[in-house]
């Protein structure tokens, strides 16, 4: 699964009102953030995207720009689906918190507990059997970045479909450097993590994540992988831009087993839902602790491991951390919190500045350029995009 590393892409308020702050400052910021936001997507040939900002539980800022079908000039509008991508992620970690929470299982346990399949993989650090899911969480158990890692030919395919597929690669899988020594993005270890939800749940992944994340949080057009035909009018279309040309990406895709590593199908709304109950709300403490209480999310937020200079977080920093399923970074005294996708054409930005109670969604049905975890990467349109959002924060944070 191609995944961006998390861009910040965050518009966020400072706790309190604008004109506390500097509304003056914060009315520019905004105004200089949307018309560069219409003239990237513009000149970048990216067909739609939309941005939303949370603050205290309410979306107080929201733009829909293009079109989610450009053949058929569908416009984005709010019921317009995204593909978030790995943004998934973070409910895979929450989802695993529940779970620790019922007394079902510890972050320290090995993964070879609950999926000892995993015994089978060569690893020449020591026993495979010392990998914990602490360290799945904070991409630090040493497995490969990508789940299907041969794309040379066409008839490849998009995702595995079924674990057993994964299971035939273990033995020829190796772990790539001593678990818990340094970072490195891995997309297979979370689909171990989805394996560790259905095996002690008794449910699909993706019917535990209905049941326990987006049903409580009220996110009714949110589901995984195809699209239901009730929601297919507002299913966006997604593309490639190569060669300074347009092209159209496969529509409505299944990811298959790697579905708890990037499945996640949602509008505006919804993610404002869920953007709202990771800021939290005291007057909805009690519905929201329903999902997972307040302070097993701070300690998904807190540092685990450096995430290195390959992946400051779209920013010209090092600040970035790995925490559980989250990624932490810290500029001009805010800290961030969020994590990103990027799929099938897709990219998807979830930024939260919790200390601020506020947070922001930037989503685009269109990659102008391939995933790379270098600085160019940050070269982007949809960067671009993002890295304007912190100039905003700046200016409300003072």
């Amino acid at each position: 699964m191609a995944v961006a590393r998390w861009i910040i892409a965050a518009l966020l308020l400072g706790a309190a009102h604008p004109a506390a702050a500097d509304e003056q400052g914060f009315d520019k910021a905004l105004a200089d953030f949307r018309q560069l936001h219409r003239a990237e997507t513009s000149r970048a040939k990216i067909a739609g995207s939309s941005f939303y900002l949370v603050r205290d539980g309410r979306v107080v800022a929201a733009d829909h720009l293009g079109e989610q079908d450009a053949e058929a000039h569908v416009p984005v509008d709010a019921r317009t689906i995204y593909h978030w991508a790995s943004v998934t992620k973070t409910m895979t970690g929450i989802a695993i918190m529940q779970l620790r929470d019922r007394g079902l299982l510890s972050l320290d346990d090995p993964i070879v507990k609950y999926v000892p399949e995993l015994a089978a993989v060569h690893n020449p650090y020591g026993d495979t059997g010392a990998i914990t899911l602490r360290q799945l969480m904070s991409h630090s158990a040493g497995f490969r970045s990508g789940t299907w890692p041969w794309r040379e030919q066409d008839w490849q395919p998009f995702e595995p479909a079924s674990w057993s597929q994964l299971v035939a690669m273990l033995p020829y899988t190796r772990v790539e450097f001593e678990p818990g020594s340094r970072f490195g993005y891995s997309n297979p270890g979370i689909v171990y993590l989805g394996q560790v939800i259905e095996r002690l749940s008794g449910e699909d992944y993706e019917v535990y994540v209905d049941k326990n994340i987006l049903k409580p949080l009220a996110m009714h057009d949110s589901y995984f992988d195809h699209t239901p035909p009730h929601l297919l009018p507002h299913r966006s279309h997604s593309y490639y831009v190569r060669d300074g040309k347009r092209v159209a990406a496969p529509f409505d895709v299944d990811t298959g087993v790697t579905v708890s590593n990037g499945g996640l199908n949602a509008t505006m709304p919804d993610m404002a839902n869920y953007a709202a109950f990771l800021l939290g709300d005291p007057a909805r403490a009690i519905d929201y602790d329903r999902v997972l209480k307040r302070s097993s999310l701070e300690e998904m937020w807190q540092p685990q491991i450096s995430a290195g200079a390959d992946f400051t977080q779209g920013r010209m920093a090092t600040t970035t951390q790995s925490g559980l399923s989250f990624f932490v970074d810290r500029s001009a005294g805010v800290r961030f919190i969020g994590h990103n996708g990027d799929q099938n054409g897709f990219r998807a930005y979830l930024s939260l500045c919790p200390d601020q109670r506020a947070g922001s969604l930037l989503a685009f049905n269109t990659e102008t350029q391939g995933v790379q975890n270098s600085p160019a990467n940050r070269e982007t349109a949809e960067s671009r995009i993002a890295l304007a959002t912190d100039r905003l924060c700046e200016a409300l944070a003072k």
